[in-house]
Protein backbone atom coordinates (compact mmCIF):
# COMPACT_ATOMS: atom_id res chain seq x y z
CA UNK A 1 0.00 0.00 0.00
CA UNK A 2 1.66 3.71 -1.10
CA UNK A 3 0.94 6.32 0.38
CA UNK A 4 -2.58 7.78 -0.26
CA UNK A 5 -4.10 4.12 -0.71
CA UNK A 6 -7.86 3.94 -0.41
CA UNK A 7 -8.63 2.44 3.10
CA UNK A 8 -9.73 -1.33 3.16
CA UNK A 9 -13.62 -2.17 3.98
CA UNK A 10 -14.10 -3.03 7.36
CA UNK A 11 -15.21 -6.85 6.22
CA UNK A 12 -13.89 -9.22 4.20
CA UNK A 13 -11.18 -11.68 3.98
CA UNK A 14 -9.09 -11.43 7.84
CA UNK A 15 -5.69 -11.82 5.69
CA UNK A 16 -6.39 -9.08 3.18
CA UNK A 17 -7.73 -6.68 6.22
CA UNK A 18 -4.36 -8.09 8.48
CA UNK A 19 -2.24 -7.31 4.96
CA UNK A 20 -4.40 -3.84 4.72
CA UNK A 21 -3.96 -2.71 8.45
CA UNK A 22 -0.06 -3.67 7.52
CA UNK A 23 0.45 -1.37 4.28
CA UNK A 24 -0.94 1.01 6.16
CA UNK A 25 1.65 1.01 9.30
CA UNK A 26 4.74 0.84 7.05
CA UNK A 27 3.72 4.06 5.30
CA UNK A 28 3.29 5.78 8.19
CA UNK A 29 6.41 4.57 9.55
CA UNK A 30 8.37 5.85 6.78
CA UNK A 31 6.28 9.10 5.74
CA UNK A 32 6.89 9.91 9.62
CA UNK A 33 10.70 9.01 9.68
CA UNK A 34 11.59 10.96 6.91
CA UNK A 35 9.24 14.10 8.23
CA UNK A 36 10.80 14.46 11.48
CA UNK A 37 14.10 12.38 11.65
CA UNK A 38 15.87 12.79 8.44
CA UNK A 39 17.23 16.36 6.52
CA UNK A 40 15.31 14.95 3.47
CA UNK A 41 13.02 17.43 1.38
CA UNK A 42 9.32 17.18 1.71
CA UNK A 43 8.97 16.51 -2.14
CA UNK A 44 11.92 13.18 -1.55
CA UNK A 45 9.77 12.43 1.43
CA UNK A 46 6.60 12.15 -0.13
CA UNK A 47 7.77 10.26 -3.36
CA UNK A 48 11.05 8.05 -2.95
CA UNK A 49 11.58 7.82 0.41
CA UNK A 50 8.37 7.19 2.05
CA UNK A 51 7.92 3.89 -0.02
CA UNK A 52 11.52 2.92 -0.16
CA UNK A 53 11.44 3.82 -3.54
CA UNK A 54 8.21 2.23 -4.84
CA UNK A 55 6.09 4.76 -6.66
CA UNK A 56 3.83 6.44 -4.04
CA UNK A 57 0.50 8.34 -4.93
CA UNK A 58 -0.39 11.64 -3.93
CA UNK A 59 -1.36 11.87 -0.49
CA UNK A 60 -4.69 11.95 0.49
CA UNK A 61 -7.48 12.09 3.14
CA UNK A 62 -6.09 8.35 4.62
CA UNK A 63 -2.78 9.99 5.47
CA UNK A 64 -2.86 12.65 8.61
CA UNK A 65 0.60 14.19 9.66
CA UNK A 66 0.20 16.04 13.03
CA UNK A 67 3.41 18.10 13.21
CA UNK A 68 2.83 19.14 16.71
CA UNK A 69 2.97 15.83 18.04
CA UNK A 70 4.95 14.30 15.16
CA UNK A 71 2.87 11.30 14.23
CA UNK A 72 1.77 10.67 11.27
CA UNK A 73 -1.61 8.30 11.10
CA UNK A 74 -2.58 5.95 7.84
CA UNK A 75 -6.49 5.16 7.74
CA UNK A 76 -7.20 1.39 6.48
CA UNK A 77 -10.49 0.46 8.07
CA UNK A 78 -13.67 2.49 8.78
CA UNK A 79 -13.97 0.42 12.39
CA UNK A 80 -10.37 0.52 13.52
CA UNK A 81 -7.99 3.20 14.77
CA UNK A 82 -5.37 4.29 12.09
CA UNK A 83 -1.79 3.16 12.10
CA UNK A 84 0.41 5.17 14.12
CA UNK A 85 4.20 6.45 13.70
CA UNK A 86 4.97 8.40 16.24
CA UNK A 87 8.48 10.36 16.36
CA UNK A 88 10.72 11.06 19.17
CA UNK A 89 14.12 12.85 19.20
CA UNK A 90 17.38 10.84 18.25
CA UNK A 91 15.48 7.39 17.95
CA UNK A 92 13.42 8.13 14.82
CA UNK A 93 9.71 6.88 14.78
CA UNK A 94 8.16 3.64 16.50
CA UNK A 95 5.36 2.18 14.99
CA UNK A 96 2.30 1.49 17.45
CA UNK A 97 0.48 -1.76 16.98
CA UNK A 98 -2.27 -2.24 14.97
CA UNK A 99 -5.26 -1.30 17.46
CA UNK A 100 -3.39 1.09 19.06
CA UNK A 101 -4.47 5.16 19.57
CA UNK A 102 -1.99 7.73 20.48
CA UNK A 103 -2.52 7.38 23.95
CA UNK A 104 -0.95 4.75 23.56
CA UNK A 105 1.86 6.44 22.47
CA UNK A 106 2.84 8.24 26.06
CA UNK A 107 4.67 4.93 27.64
CA UNK A 108 7.70 5.24 24.67
CA UNK A 109 10.51 6.27 25.99
CA UNK A 110 11.75 10.24 25.52
CA UNK A 111 15.36 10.27 26.29
CA UNK A 112 16.84 13.75 26.30
CA UNK A 113 18.88 12.25 23.29
CA UNK A 114 20.71 15.21 20.77
CA UNK A 115 23.55 14.27 18.31
CA UNK A 116 26.14 16.24 18.39
CA UNK A 117 26.92 18.52 15.06
CA UNK A 118 30.44 16.99 14.44
CA UNK A 119 30.26 18.76 10.76
CA UNK A 120 33.53 21.16 10.91
CA UNK A 121 35.32 18.40 12.51
CA UNK A 122 38.03 16.54 10.32
CA UNK A 123 36.98 13.61 8.00
CA UNK A 124 35.98 10.96 9.23
CA UNK A 125 34.59 12.62 12.61
CA UNK A 126 33.40 15.52 10.07
CA UNK A 127 33.40 16.94 7.01
CA UNK A 128 36.45 18.69 6.75
CA UNK A 129 38.69 17.78 4.75
CA UNK A 130 37.10 14.63 3.66
CA UNK A 131 37.66 14.67 0.21
CA UNK A 132 41.49 12.98 -1.14
CA UNK A 133 43.08 14.42 -4.23
CA UNK A 134 43.53 10.94 -6.65
CA UNK A 135 46.41 11.34 -9.81
CA UNK A 136 44.70 12.75 -13.34
CA UNK A 137 44.24 9.52 -14.56
CA UNK A 138 43.25 7.33 -11.72
CA UNK A 139 40.45 10.03 -10.61
CA UNK A 140 39.41 10.06 -14.42
CA UNK A 141 39.23 5.71 -14.41
CA UNK A 142 37.15 5.89 -11.40
CA UNK A 143 34.52 8.43 -12.57
CA UNK A 144 34.08 6.43 -15.38
CA UNK A 145 33.43 3.39 -12.97
CA UNK A 146 31.12 5.48 -10.95
CA UNK A 147 29.35 7.34 -14.43
CA UNK A 148 28.33 3.64 -15.30
CA UNK A 149 26.56 2.71 -12.29
CA UNK A 150 24.72 6.38 -12.45
CA UNK A 151 23.35 5.29 -16.14
CA UNK A 152 20.80 3.41 -13.54
CA UNK A 153 18.93 0.18 -14.89
CA UNK A 154 20.52 0.11 -18.87
CA UNK A 155 24.40 0.32 -16.87
CA UNK A 156 26.31 -2.26 -16.78
CA UNK A 157 25.94 -2.82 -13.22
CA UNK A 158 22.28 -2.68 -13.14
CA UNK A 159 19.63 -0.92 -10.03
CA UNK A 160 18.68 2.32 -9.21
CA UNK A 161 21.88 4.25 -7.62
CA UNK A 162 20.93 7.54 -5.23
CA UNK A 163 24.59 7.62 -3.94
CA UNK A 164 28.18 6.19 -4.28
CA UNK A 165 31.29 6.64 -1.65
CA UNK A 166 34.15 5.01 -2.12
CA UNK A 167 36.78 5.75 0.91
CA UNK A 168 40.23 5.15 -0.02
CA UNK A 169 43.36 4.99 2.53
CA UNK A 170 41.20 6.57 4.65
CA UNK A 171 40.06 9.51 3.00
CA UNK A 172 36.88 10.17 0.59
CA UNK A 173 38.33 9.39 -3.39
CA UNK A 174 35.34 9.38 -5.14
CA UNK A 175 31.45 10.62 -3.63
CA UNK A 176 28.46 11.52 -5.90
CA UNK A 177 24.34 11.51 -5.57
CA UNK A 178 21.46 11.86 -7.87
CA UNK A 179 17.90 11.07 -7.67
CA UNK A 180 17.15 14.45 -4.96
CA UNK A 181 19.83 12.87 -2.25
CA UNK A 182 23.53 14.81 -0.50
CA UNK A 183 25.66 13.68 1.61
CA UNK A 184 23.60 14.53 4.99
CA UNK A 185 19.63 12.97 3.37
CA UNK A 186 19.47 9.46 5.30
CA UNK A 187 17.47 6.42 3.51
CA UNK A 188 16.57 2.94 4.71
CA UNK A 189 18.89 0.70 5.33
CA UNK A 190 17.36 -2.10 4.91
CA UNK A 191 19.44 -5.11 6.31
CA UNK A 192 22.98 -2.90 6.05
CA UNK A 193 21.39 -2.43 9.44
CA UNK A 194 21.97 -5.91 10.52
CA UNK A 195 26.00 -5.02 10.97
CA UNK A 196 24.54 -1.94 12.86
CA UNK A 197 23.25 -4.70 15.29
CA UNK A 198 26.34 -6.99 15.07
CA UNK A 199 28.68 -4.14 15.37
CA UNK A 200 26.42 -3.39 18.75
CA UNK A 201 27.55 -6.36 20.16
CA UNK A 202 30.93 -6.28 19.25
CA UNK A 203 30.71 -3.03 21.85
CA UNK A 204 29.14 -5.53 24.50
CA UNK A 205 31.20 -7.58 24.18
CA UNK A 206 34.16 -5.27 24.80
CA UNK A 207 32.91 -3.95 27.59
CA UNK A 208 32.28 -7.57 28.83
CA UNK A 209 28.76 -6.99 28.91
CA UNK A 210 28.21 -10.21 26.68
CA UNK A 211 29.67 -13.65 25.85
CA UNK A 212 29.41 -14.62 22.73
CA UNK A 213 29.38 -18.50 24.20
CA UNK A 214 27.09 -18.17 27.16
CA UNK A 215 23.85 -19.70 26.67
CA UNK A 216 20.90 -18.70 26.77
CA UNK A 217 21.28 -15.27 26.80
CA UNK A 218 17.94 -13.84 27.30
CA UNK A 219 16.07 -14.39 30.50
CA UNK A 220 12.88 -16.24 28.62
CA UNK A 221 15.47 -19.22 27.86
CA UNK A 222 16.78 -20.47 31.18
CA UNK A 223 13.78 -22.55 32.42
CA UNK A 224 15.28 -25.49 33.48
CA UNK A 225 14.24 -28.02 30.24
CA UNK A 226 13.77 -25.04 27.54
CA UNK A 227 15.37 -25.89 24.40
CA UNK A 228 15.84 -22.81 23.67
CA UNK A 229 18.51 -22.95 26.49
CA UNK A 230 21.32 -24.01 23.85
CA UNK A 231 21.21 -20.95 21.93
CA UNK A 232 24.42 -18.77 22.28
CA UNK A 233 24.94 -15.19 20.57
CA UNK A 234 27.35 -16.36 18.57
CA UNK A 235 24.49 -18.70 17.27
CA UNK A 236 21.93 -15.55 16.66
CA UNK A 237 24.98 -13.53 14.89
CA UNK A 238 25.38 -16.08 12.33
CA UNK A 239 21.87 -16.92 11.75
CA UNK A 240 21.89 -20.00 13.31
CA UNK A 241 19.72 -19.97 16.42
CA UNK A 242 17.49 -22.57 15.58
CA UNK A 243 14.52 -20.33 15.98
CA UNK A 244 11.03 -21.38 13.45
CA UNK A 245 11.43 -18.73 10.59
CA UNK A 246 9.97 -18.15 7.58
CA UNK A 247 13.11 -15.74 6.86
CA UNK A 248 12.20 -12.25 5.69
CA UNK A 249 8.69 -13.19 6.45
CA UNK A 250 7.19 -14.50 9.71
CA UNK A 251 7.93 -13.25 12.60
CA UNK A 252 9.67 -10.09 11.29
CA UNK A 253 6.94 -9.29 9.11
CA UNK A 254 4.73 -8.86 12.25
CA UNK A 255 7.40 -6.57 13.81
CA UNK A 256 8.27 -4.48 10.53
CA UNK A 257 4.41 -4.37 9.84
CA UNK A 258 2.07 -4.92 12.74
CA UNK A 259 3.74 -2.97 15.55
CA UNK A 260 4.88 -6.31 17.48
CA UNK A 261 7.42 -6.22 19.95
CA UNK A 262 10.45 -8.08 19.78
CA UNK A 263 10.01 -8.74 23.34
CA UNK A 264 6.89 -10.87 22.62
CA UNK A 265 6.71 -12.38 18.94
CA UNK A 266 10.10 -13.00 18.71
CA UNK A 267 11.50 -14.07 22.12
CA UNK A 268 9.15 -16.11 22.85
CA UNK A 269 9.28 -18.17 19.42
CA UNK A 270 9.43 -21.81 19.44
CA UNK A 271 13.03 -23.92 18.04
CA UNK A 272 12.87 -25.69 14.73
CA UNK A 273 16.26 -26.70 14.69
CA UNK A 274 19.14 -27.62 16.91
CA UNK A 275 21.40 -24.49 17.21
CA UNK A 276 24.12 -23.88 14.72
CA UNK A 277 23.64 -26.68 12.67
CA UNK A 278 21.37 -24.56 9.39
CA UNK A 279 21.46 -20.54 8.26
CA UNK A 280 17.80 -19.19 8.51
CA UNK A 281 17.95 -15.71 7.10
CA UNK A 282 15.86 -14.06 10.16
CA UNK A 283 16.04 -10.92 11.07
CA UNK A 284 14.66 -11.65 14.32
CA UNK A 285 18.17 -13.37 15.24
CA UNK A 286 19.99 -10.29 15.81
CA UNK A 287 17.11 -8.33 17.05
CA UNK A 288 16.96 -10.95 19.90
CA UNK A 289 21.11 -10.72 20.44
CA UNK A 290 20.51 -6.66 20.84
CA UNK A 291 17.94 -7.47 23.57
CA UNK A 292 20.34 -9.74 25.26
CA UNK A 293 22.52 -6.64 25.21
CA UNK A 294 20.17 -4.08 26.62
CA UNK A 295 19.22 -7.10 29.37
CA UNK A 296 22.83 -7.01 30.08
CA UNK A 297 23.07 -3.02 30.69
CA UNK A 298 19.89 -3.73 32.74
CA UNK A 299 18.71 0.36 32.96
CA UNK A 300 16.13 0.56 30.37
CA UNK A 301 16.03 4.26 30.93
CA UNK A 302 19.96 4.96 29.84
CA UNK A 303 19.57 1.78 27.35
CA UNK A 304 18.25 3.71 24.88
CA UNK A 305 21.22 6.13 24.29
CA UNK A 306 23.85 3.47 24.44
CA UNK A 307 24.31 2.99 20.78
CA UNK A 308 24.73 6.12 20.00
CA UNK A 309 27.04 7.49 22.74
CA UNK A 310 29.11 4.11 22.40
CA UNK A 311 29.45 3.32 19.25
CA UNK A 312 27.14 5.73 16.68
CA UNK A 313 28.65 9.35 17.66
CA UNK A 314 32.21 8.04 18.81
CA UNK A 315 32.99 7.11 14.96
CA UNK A 316 30.71 10.46 13.76
CA UNK A 317 28.07 8.68 12.40
CA UNK A 318 25.68 11.32 13.97
CA UNK A 319 22.87 10.97 10.93
CA UNK A 320 22.49 7.43 11.63
CA UNK A 321 19.24 6.54 13.10
CA UNK A 322 18.03 3.11 15.03
CA UNK A 323 14.42 3.05 15.50
CA UNK A 324 12.85 0.07 18.15
CA UNK A 325 9.59 -1.01 18.55
CA UNK A 326 7.14 0.38 20.88
CA UNK A 327 8.65 -1.34 23.68
CA UNK A 328 11.89 0.43 22.76
CA UNK A 329 13.97 -2.63 21.47
CA UNK A 330 16.43 -1.75 18.74
CA UNK A 331 14.97 -3.27 15.54
CA UNK A 332 18.14 -3.66 14.52
CA UNK A 333 17.25 -6.18 11.55
CA UNK A 334 15.87 -3.29 9.36
CA UNK A 335 14.54 -0.32 10.62
CA UNK A 336 17.93 2.23 10.22
CA UNK A 337 17.93 5.15 8.69
CA UNK A 338 21.23 6.64 7.22
CA UNK A 339 23.56 8.18 4.87
CA UNK A 340 26.53 6.63 2.73
CA UNK A 341 29.26 8.61 4.38
CA UNK A 342 28.25 7.55 7.63
CA UNK A 343 28.57 3.58 5.98
CA UNK A 344 31.90 4.82 4.99
CA UNK A 345 33.19 5.68 8.90
CA UNK A 346 31.62 2.23 9.70
CA UNK A 347 33.87 0.15 7.47
CA UNK A 348 36.69 2.50 8.46
CA UNK A 349 36.20 1.20 11.83
CA UNK A 350 36.61 -2.57 10.78
CA UNK A 351 39.51 -1.69 8.84
CA UNK A 352 41.40 -0.32 11.71
CA UNK A 353 39.95 -3.57 13.74
CA UNK A 354 38.18 -1.74 15.87
CA UNK A 355 40.33 1.31 16.92
CA UNK A 356 39.02 4.40 16.84
CA UNK A 357 41.24 7.65 17.53
CA UNK A 358 43.35 5.64 19.88
CA UNK A 359 40.41 3.50 21.53
CA UNK A 360 39.67 0.06 20.97
CA UNK A 361 35.57 -0.04 20.39
CA UNK A 362 35.13 -3.78 19.48
CA UNK A 363 37.44 -6.45 20.15
CA UNK A 364 40.33 -7.20 19.07
CA UNK A 365 40.17 -9.40 16.14
CA UNK A 366 36.31 -8.81 15.49
CA UNK A 367 37.16 -7.41 11.84
CA UNK A 368 38.06 -10.92 11.63
CA UNK A 369 35.34 -12.47 13.07
CA UNK A 370 32.67 -11.04 11.55
CA UNK A 371 34.14 -12.06 8.40
CA UNK A 372 34.96 -15.66 8.74
CA UNK A 373 32.26 -17.92 7.24
CA UNK A 374 29.29 -19.23 9.57
CA UNK A 375 29.36 -23.10 10.70
CA UNK A 376 26.01 -23.64 8.65
CA UNK A 377 26.16 -20.95 5.50
CA UNK A 378 22.88 -19.88 3.24
CA UNK A 379 22.30 -22.23 -0.14
CA UNK A 380 23.76 -20.91 -3.38
CA UNK A 381 21.24 -18.64 -5.14
CA UNK A 382 18.92 -17.84 -2.07
CA UNK A 383 18.98 -13.56 -1.06
CA UNK A 384 22.29 -13.22 -0.92
CA UNK A 385 23.31 -14.73 -4.07
CA UNK A 386 26.06 -17.12 -4.16
CA UNK A 387 28.00 -14.75 -1.48
CA UNK A 388 28.77 -16.43 1.89
CA UNK A 389 27.50 -15.12 4.99
CA UNK A 390 30.05 -14.74 8.22
CA UNK A 391 28.37 -13.04 11.65
CA UNK A 392 26.09 -10.00 10.14
CA UNK A 393 28.23 -9.49 7.58
CA UNK A 394 28.20 -10.74 3.77
CA UNK A 395 30.94 -12.84 2.45
CA UNK A 396 32.20 -12.01 -0.77
CA UNK A 397 35.91 -12.59 -1.28
CA UNK A 398 37.11 -14.03 -4.52
CA UNK A 399 33.57 -13.39 -6.28
CA UNK A 400 34.62 -11.70 -9.16
CA UNK A 401 37.88 -10.72 -9.19
CA UNK A 402 37.83 -8.97 -5.37
CA UNK A 403 40.69 -10.46 -3.09
CA UNK A 404 40.26 -13.29 -0.80
CA UNK A 405 38.84 -11.27 1.98
CA UNK A 406 36.00 -8.63 0.93
CA UNK A 407 32.69 -8.17 3.44
CA UNK A 408 29.82 -6.32 3.41
CA UNK A 409 26.88 -4.98 4.91
CA UNK A 410 23.82 -5.85 2.69
CA UNK A 411 20.31 -4.55 2.55
CA UNK A 412 17.67 -5.54 0.52
CA UNK A 413 16.87 -3.44 -2.91
CA UNK A 414 20.93 -2.09 -3.47
CA UNK A 415 22.42 -1.25 0.06
CA UNK A 416 25.64 -1.93 0.05
CA UNK A 417 29.28 -1.26 1.92
CA UNK A 418 32.02 -3.68 1.24
CA UNK A 419 34.98 -3.80 3.01
CA UNK A 420 38.40 -4.53 1.53
CA UNK A 421 41.43 -4.75 3.99
CA UNK A 422 44.11 -5.89 1.44
CA UNK A 423 43.09 -2.53 -0.23
CA UNK A 424 42.23 -0.33 2.48
CA UNK A 425 38.88 0.56 1.06
CA UNK A 426 35.24 0.98 1.76
CA UNK A 427 32.69 0.94 -1.28
CA UNK A 428 29.52 2.50 -0.14
CA UNK A 429 26.44 1.90 -2.71
CA UNK A 430 22.74 3.00 -2.00
CA UNK A 431 19.87 2.38 -4.51
CA UNK A 432 16.45 1.37 -4.99
CA UNK A 433 17.06 -1.76 -7.05
CA UNK A 434 13.70 -3.23 -8.44
CA UNK A 435 13.61 -4.56 -11.75
CA UNK A 436 17.59 -5.90 -11.77
CA UNK A 437 19.56 -5.97 -8.70
CA UNK A 438 22.85 -3.89 -8.74
CA UNK A 439 25.88 -6.39 -9.55
CA UNK A 440 28.00 -5.16 -6.37
CA UNK A 441 30.84 -7.26 -6.51
CA UNK A 442 31.70 -6.62 -10.17
CA UNK A 443 31.34 -2.48 -9.46
CA UNK A 444 33.53 -3.04 -6.47
CA UNK A 445 36.56 -4.79 -7.96
CA UNK A 446 36.16 -2.64 -10.81
CA UNK A 447 36.87 -0.20 -8.42
CA UNK A 448 39.81 -1.61 -7.18
CA UNK A 449 41.31 -1.69 -10.55
CA UNK A 450 40.56 1.91 -11.30
CA UNK A 451 42.12 2.74 -8.17
CA UNK A 452 45.22 1.19 -9.30
CA UNK A 453 46.06 3.16 -12.61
Amino acid sequence: MAAGSAAIAETGPSDLRHAGAQAAGITALHLCTGYFATEAPRALIDGTLATNGNPAAPLDANVTVDGQEKTVSVRFASDMPPRIAVARPTLGCAMLPIGATKDFAHSLLRPALSAPDLDDRRWPMGDVDALARLPVRRRQAVERVIDEAFKDEPGAYGGITWGVVIVKDGRIAAERYQHGFAPHIAARTNSMCKSLGGTLIGVGVEKGLLDLHRKAPLTEWRRPGDPRGAITIDDLLHMGSGLYSDGAQDPSREIYRSGAAIAEIAALNQMNWKPGSRFVYAGTDVNLAVRALREAINDDAAYPAFPYRELLWKIGMTRTTLETDWNNDFIVSGQCWSTARDFGRLGLLYLADGVWRGERILPAGWSAYVSTPAPAQPPKGSIGGDAGYGAQFWLHGGMEGLPPVAYAAFGARGQYAVIVPSQDLVVVRRGFDGASAFKIQTFAADVIRALQK
